[in-house]
């Protein structure tokens, strides 16, 4: 595998910016880990989003993505949105322009990644998790899948559950009005039900929580939400996991699994020889 930091400029932002991307690599002599890359053409791809606090290299640094990934022949783009909520903010930057419209197609200039809807896929955890199905619901055309770990997917209710130090920053984000929150463009409920009453594709949805997370309310209610519109998807449960790493580094190993196309990782003969010869 290749681990490429590239900063570079956005218009849309007005600002350079960075993201991190983990490029296949057909490798044999890798000591516990074989790496594997489809010849012949442009590589599927994850967008693999960031939670609020962190950044474009906070799933590099917290997890092991890029060993998990290493004999799926997937690329890994891994953007940095700040604080946005993955929303054209009110009072800030069009971070829902960048990651939804300049993103993926400066990604593409720079490196051999697929334009195709199926090998097209798109995750992230807690505000990332949210991203991950805004974009999905947004555009079903261009994503097959999306998975979201502890997501933020009521944000109607997490704004009006907002303690007093963060008013301020909600209103920078989506606006004074947080009455227009509902029914609007940044409502994964709203999506969801306009998805389910059109004849367009829909991607397949992947949900998972810890009971004990802050956000197993707000997920459990979209879960219930989905099920009324009779939109299928997968939601799972974990007892007694919370918001943290713990839980993230074993879910989107789950994801990886989950996702269409891809294949399972395992030890083949070749990287049996490859790590007798190294050790």
């Amino acid at each position: 595998m290749a681990l490429i930091t590239c900063d570079f400029f956005s218009d849309a932002l007005g600002l350079n910016t960075s993201m991190n991307v983990i490029l296949p690599q057909t490798t044999r002599r890798q000591i516990g880990m074989v790496g594997r890359a489809d010849a012949g053409g442009p590589h599927p791809t994850l967008w693999l989003l960031h939670g609020l606090s962190d950044d474009h290299t906070i799933w590099s640094r917290r997890t092991a993505i890029e060993r998990y990934v290493a004999d799926r022949g997937i690329a890994v783009v891994m953007p940095a949105v700040h604080r946005s909520f993955y929303t054209d903010m009110a009072s800030g930057l069009r971070y829902w322009t960048f990651i939804s419209e300049e993103l993926p197609a400066i990604a593409r200039s720079f490196f051999p990644l697929s334009d195709k809807r199926e090998d097209n896929f798109v995750a992230g955890l807690s505000m990332g998790g949210y991203g991950a199905l805004k974009l999905a619901l947004h555009h079903p055309e261009r994503y097959a899948a999306a998975a979201s770990l502890s997501g933020a997917l009521d944000i109607v209710s997490l704004v009006q559950r907002a303690t007093d130090d963060r008013i301020a920053e909600w209103a920078w984000t989506f606006g004074d009005d947080f009455s227009q929150i509902r029914g609007s463009e940044n409502d994964l409920f709203h999506l969801a039900s306009q998805l389910a009453a059109s004849d367009r594709q829909r991607p397949r949805l992947w949900m998972s929580c810890g009971t004990a997370d802050f956000l197993y309310q707000d997920n459990l209610r979209y879960h219930r939400h989905l099920q009324g519109l009779d939109l299928p998807h997968h939601y799972a449960e974990q007892p007694d996991a919370s918001h943290t790493w713990d839980y993230w580094e074993q879910a989107i190993q789950d994801v990886l699994d989950w996702l269409p196309r891809l294949p399972r990782p395992a030890v083949t003969d070749a990287a049996r020889q490859a790590q007798s010869t190294a050790g």
